[in-house]
Parts: C-alpha cells; structure tokens; sequence
C-alpha cells in the first residue's frame, strides 16, 4: 500500500520504504523499544544455550513468561520447525532462562515464578512469504510473524500477520513430530473462547455487550487471551481485564489506587487483595444496568494508559 505526505497545496509527496541491510540494524531498533511496541522487558541480547543463540530474551510481566525473538531477513526458513526448537530448549532448560533473567534485571525470579505454558516465540521481518503465512494458520500456535517496515520519513511499522480465523489445531500436526508434540503438551495458547465458554448463555452475552462497548471507544483498541483473563489493549498497553466467571463478569483497571474518579462507587480498590488482573480497581458486572456508567469508568483507564504508551 503506497503512503504520501501531504505537502503545501495539499499536493502529495510518496513516502518510500528503506531496506533494512542487516538484521542487526532491526534487532537494535526492537531491543531499544520494547516496551513500546511489545510491552515486553528486555533480558537478554546474543544468549547462547546448547548450540543455540536466541537473539532476543524477553520477559512478558503480564503473562508472567519469557518470550524469545528472532530477526530474519532471510526467506528461507520454517517458522514451526526453528519456533519449536527454541520452546524445547526453553522448556528443558527452564534455570538457565531463570538465571540469565536475574542476572540481567532487578528482579529474583523462582521457576514457579513463570508460567511456563505461555511461552512464545516471535519472529520480526521486512517479509514473509505465502507459505510461512499460511503455516501459523493455527488457533493455538505459541509462534507469532511480525513485519517491520521502515520509511524514508523516519517512520517505522511493526504489524503482526494474523491467521486467516483459524479453526484447525496445531494439535494434529503434533502426532507426527516429537518436538512439537512435546512442547504442545506443556504449552497452552488460550483464546477468548477458552474464557467465554466459562460463562452461562447470559454472562457470554452480557461480555459480548461490554466488548462492543469497549471497542467503540477507540479505533486502536485489540484484545489478547491470557490464562486467566482476557487482556484489552490500547496499542500494546493492557488498560482492563476481562474474568468471564459462570454468572458474571469481573473487571480490573489498570489505574493505580487514587486515579480513578467514580462518583457512583461502583468500583472497588482491591491494591491490597491478591488479584489476576492489571491495576487497583475492580468492577463486578451482572447485567447491563450500569453499562454506560462502567464504560465511562473504564474510558478513563483507557486514557490513562493511552498515553503512557511509549
């Protein structure tokens, strides 16, 4: 898709993409901004384990989990065979990852510390091709492709290629490598079904009225399963989870204690109470009465952490 710049006289100047000439020059610019685009704390660069080097160790303080990031601009690689690869040696190396977290960070990790089972591997590229596409075509593939552009107005893109509303297992290709079928059995990649099947027919449509109401209140907002809740972002920034519990629905803000204004009192600050989701503010949702009234409240974590971003 071409982009211009609108220049005097609304006259449009084409805005041309730069080739990236090393794939250090994208691991550079990924590592000094991961927070921004991945919400991802950066660990560790060059790590070599057993004859592999991850070029990338991350840590995902929502999901509690390491993730790991490769940079290629070479075409001619399998993103399920090498993706696998480096969730086995994760898996069947779980204190080395531990010990390079705390040897690089502030932090005094303990292996139950990390959920193991939301480990993922990303790979970044100026491209991929038809075929790498088509082989993360999975519901529940822990591997994700993401394509860098850069452009001549110092403008940089990063935009995951999504499955085209996979319904097919990566499960039924597991029989047939033990890699694969190894690490599928320790690691789970929820989906927002996972959550909504734990509510009766009346809670699922009272969270599908809050997911359109949410959604309309920004163009940019996604949304991302985790193990426990589900996670609405705004660009890579968790503004509210989501618990779907059998008769109701239970909401975190994440706003911290003394941010939220809530005339009606309908939240409650739980700073002090062990919860699953982000923030110090928890709704409790039966029906739609106060349905507006909460999204207000929820505009404001929103807001908040829209422009934190970055």
């Amino acid at each position: 898709m071409a982009l211009f710049r609108i220049e005097e006289n609304e006259r449009l100047e084409n805005i041309k993409e730069l080739s990236f000439k090393l794939e250090k020059d994208i691991q550079s610019l990924t590592e000094k901004n991961l927070i921004g685009v991945f919400g991802l704390e950066f660990v560790k660069s060059e790590f070599s384990l057993n004859n592999f080097r991850i070029d990338t160790l991350a840590f995902d303080r929502d999901a509690r989990s390491f993730v790991i990031i490769e940079y290629k601009r070479d075409k001619n690689f399998s993103v399920i065979d090498q993706g696998y690869a480096y969730l086995s040696l994760m898996l069947n190396n779980k204190a080395d990852f531990i010990l390079e977290f705390n040897e690089n960070t502030s932090e005094t990790l303990k292996r139950n510390d990390v959920d193991w089972s939301q480990s993922r591997v990303i790979f970044i590229s100026p491209s991929f091709t038809t075929y790498q596409k088509e082989a993360i075509n999975f519901k529940d593939l822990p591997i994700e492709l993401w394509e860098i552009k850069r452009y001549n107005n110092r403008t940089v893109n990063y935009n995951q290629i999504k499955t085209s509303g996979a319904q097919e297992s990566v499960k039924t290709i597991s029989r047939e490598d033990k890699t694969i079928e190894k690490v599928t059995k320790e690691i789970k990649v929820y989906t927002e079904n996972d959550h909504i099947n734990n509510g009766n027919t009346e809670t699922q449509e009272l969270y599908e009225k809050l997911k359109e109401g949410i959604t309309n209140l920004d163009d940019n907002i996604s949304f991302h399963a985790k193990k426990q809740t589900i996670g609405f972002k705004i660009e890579e920034s968790i503004f509210l989870d989501v618990v779907i519990l059998a008769k109701s629905l239970k909401m975190y803000l994440n706003l911290k204690s003394g941010e939220l204004q809530d005339e009606k009192g309908v939240a409650r600050d739980v700073s002090n109470v062990g919860h699953w989701g982000n923030g110090s503010y928890e709704i409790k949702m039966n029906d739609t009465e106060n349905l507006e009234y909460i999204l207000s409240l929820i505009k404001q974590s929103l807001k908040k952490n829209k422009n934190n971003v970055g």
